[in-house]
């Protein structure tokens, strides 16, 4: 059972163990370890402990960080600068369809990865031998989604707070609409999309908990169910062939045929539409009495005008009629 320590080469990087193999370090203390990029400088993260199981072959710590060291963690920086701009050079030259996004150099400098982002794959074979020409070491070239891009380079999400990711986020879990949809947030992508593009991390902070404490209600909520009714066990409707039913009197619980049971339901629910078709029949013939004495009301003072109107007509017919004849009669006696 070998003695390890657990070492981040990033921040907020996955934490790797390794062993200790006789050397003094502590909590916070700079390492060199030998990686599987090369030689690497990390950083001592979780104390001294002792694994149980071991279930594959543990790489062990070379030394403590030295002074000399350090300087040649701040050459590789300049170095890495360097290789970035001449790597973006390069492939605005060739026109390749991809995205820089940044460059890491071992501490030997036996290694250069160049990390970047593209829509497909990327033939960049001639792109690293034009790298390879340029630095005479080996180079690697490493293709990231924009989640890790984003965890790279950083920045500041809709809340005006560090990207999560960049900050203490370790890993990237799975995250859905669904996670959206129970915590009853506005479906708009504008809004639940980070800087990546790609639905926020955030929204599984809570969803976890809202689905334990629903689970923890719909719990308590049936055992007080059961206590209210008395002594029982709950079982599922569709496996059992019987129902239980508590009787009021006894707190005993009896066993009634499923056929029974089902049929008084079906005789409920019959019931019960009667009744509402019943009450719908009823609610719409008052409806059509309020409606048919509506327009009775509308037409009788429509009709009453009609009539007052035809007789003034009426009258006003007969009284030119009369005063035509008194004119003619006039006419008639002044001839003659």
């Amino acid at each position: 059972m070998p003695d390890v320590v657990g070492i981040r080469f990033k921040s907020c990087g996955k934490i790797y163990d390794f062993e200790v193999n006789g050397i003094e370090v502590s909590k916070g203390d700079l390492v060199i370890v030998e990686s599987e990029l090369g030689l690497s400088m990390g950083n001592v993260v979780v104390e001294r402990h002792t694994l149980a199981t071991v279930t594959k072959e543990l790489k062990k710590v070379l030394r403590r960080a030295t002074e000399e060291d350090l300087a040649q963690k701040f050459e590789n920086k300049v170095l890495e600068e360097e290789a970035m701009a001449y790597c973006i050079e390069r492939i605005m030259a060739r026109g390749l369809p991809m995205k820089m996004i940044c460059t890491e150099v071992t501490l030997d400098k036996k290694r250069f990865i160049f990390y970047f982002t593209a829509e497909g794959r990327i033939d960049f074979r001639e792109l690293v031998k034009d790298l390879a020409a340029k630095f005479k070491t080996r180079i690697e070239m490493r293709q990231v989604g924009v989640r890790d891009a984003s965890k790279i380079v950083g920045g500041i999400g809709i809340c005006g707070r560090e990207l999560c990711c960049k900050t203490f986020l370790t890993s990237f879990e799975p995250i859905s609409i669904r996670m959206a949809k129970s915590q009853e947030l506005v479906l708009n992508a504008n809004k639940l999309s980070g800087v990546c593009g790609r639905l926020m991390c955030c929204l599984g902070y809570e969803y976890g908990e809202n689905e334990k404490g629903e689970e923890g209600s719909r719990a308590e909520e049936g055992d007080a169910r059961v206590e209210e009714r008395g002594e029982g066990e709950v079982t599922p409707l569709i496996e059992e062939p019987s129902l239980p039913v508590q009787k009021e009197v006894s707190g005993q619980v009896s066993e009634r045929p499923k056929r029974e049971t089902e049929r008084h339901r079906s005789h409920f629910r019959s019931s019960q539409g009667g009744e509402i078709g019943g009450q719908r029949a009823r609610q719409a013939s008052k409806g059509a009495r309020q409606d048919a004495g509506n327009r009775a009301a509308q037409d009788t003072p429509r009709q009453e005008g009609q009539a007052e109107k035809k007789s003034e007509g009426l009258t006003a017919e007969k009284g030119q009629d009369g005063k035509f004849h008194r004119r003619e009669r006039r006419r008639r006696k002044f001839r003659k």
